[in-house]
């Protein structure tokens, strides 16, 4: 059976690149392959001596990455925090002169029913990125209690009925007369009879997303790989990242901020200006390049990129200066 080809528009996909400032000859990382949109730039971008490591841990992508016929092309299997010890291995520290980051679920996942991403259709109710390994979102939910999936609720979707939520999916568990929550349309119809008014967000959109991010692990992926890119990149390389929804965009935010900002030392430490100065400036590790949100041209033209948004960062050595 051949399976439907689902297109993916990769979004701020100009701004992504171009924040990345590419050096034709340098080592570049795209930590989420997806549908290959951002790495086929990147590699336009470099000339032959240039190199393009990429990771996906969805077997799907990786068969996308493989049919790339390029020699300056590293494609690996796994989880994007894998590429922190791959780079050890290769010797890489240190030498890394970007890397991109896209934290959405691609439209190639997100529209086809056999992954299970998706509340609009019916399908298995799976949910993993790579579905070779690890449970599905129904084993998950067979399992947990009324407290395992408040928390999962509140902690990675901050739905605020996650109580009225997993009350009614555990009444419908221990109910012998209803079907398990297999289906995608099972845990979709149960949430609308849960929470059957909503405006601009259907009412299954927040428990979808929490669980998705509860069973791929991805809070603590992004954070293993944004602790990473601090020792992987080389002086002045770059960090170009695409979120999706405010935990994302949060984690990416405070990282950023956090080793940008000059060492808060006690006023009675006894150093002069100078010196305060200098070993302030000495703890910074990047410098803040700002946020980009996606154009109203491009939200029209793809409705999906309008909760993104595009956080750059640039890694500064002991050499830096105040601008």
């Amino acid at each position: 059976m051949i399976k439907k080809q689902y297109k993916h528009i990769a979004v701020l996909q100009e701004e992504a690149i171009n924040g990345l400032n590419i050096k034709p000859n340098g080592i570049y990382i795209d930590g989420t392959f997806g549908t290959g949109g951002h790495s086929k730039l990147i590699l336009n971008k470099l000339n032959k001596n240039g190199r393009l490591i990429v990771i996906d841990r969805d077997p799907e992508a990786i068969k996308i990455a493989k049919s790339i016929k390029d020699r300056r092309l590293v494609i690996k299997q796994g989880l994007f925090s894998d590429i922190i010890n791959y780079i050890k291995k290769k010797e890489l520290i240190g030498k890394i002169n970007g890397i991109l980051l896209d934290f959405g679920i691609s439209s190639s996942q997100l529209d086809n029913p056999e992954r299970g991403f998706s509340f609009t259709f019916d399908g298995p109710l799976d949910m993993r990125m790579d579905q070779t390994k690890g449970q599905t979102a129904s084993q998950w939910l067979m399992n947990a209690n009324v407290n395992d999936i408040i928390f999962v609720l509140k902690t990675f979707g901050e739905e605020r009925l996650c109580k009225r939520i997993a009350k009614a999916i555990i009444e419908h568990k221990n109910n012998p007369k209803k079907k398990p929550l297999t289906r995608t349309k099972h845990l979709t119809n149960l949430i609308l009879k849960t929470i059957p008014k909503y405006t601009k967000k259907h009412p299954a959109t927040r428990t979808f997303q929490a669980i998705r991010i509860y069973i791929n692990n991805e809070l603590e992926e992004i954070k293993q790989m944004l602790n990473g890119t601090l020792n992987i990149l080389a002086p002045q390389g770059r960090i170009s990242i695409i979120s999706f929804h405010s935990l994302e965009d949060r984690l990416v935010k405070h990282f950023i901020r956090k080793n940008s900002k000059l060492l808060n030392i006690p006023i009675n430490i006894p150093l002069t200006k100078f010196q305060i100065e200098q070993l302030s400036l000495k703890t910074i590790q990047l410098r803040d390049l700002g946020k980009i949100k996606p154009s109203y041209k491009e939200i029209k033209n793809n409705p999906r990129s309008r909760s993104s948004i595009l956080r750059l960062a640039e890694k500064i050595n002991n050499g830096y200066k105040k601008i």
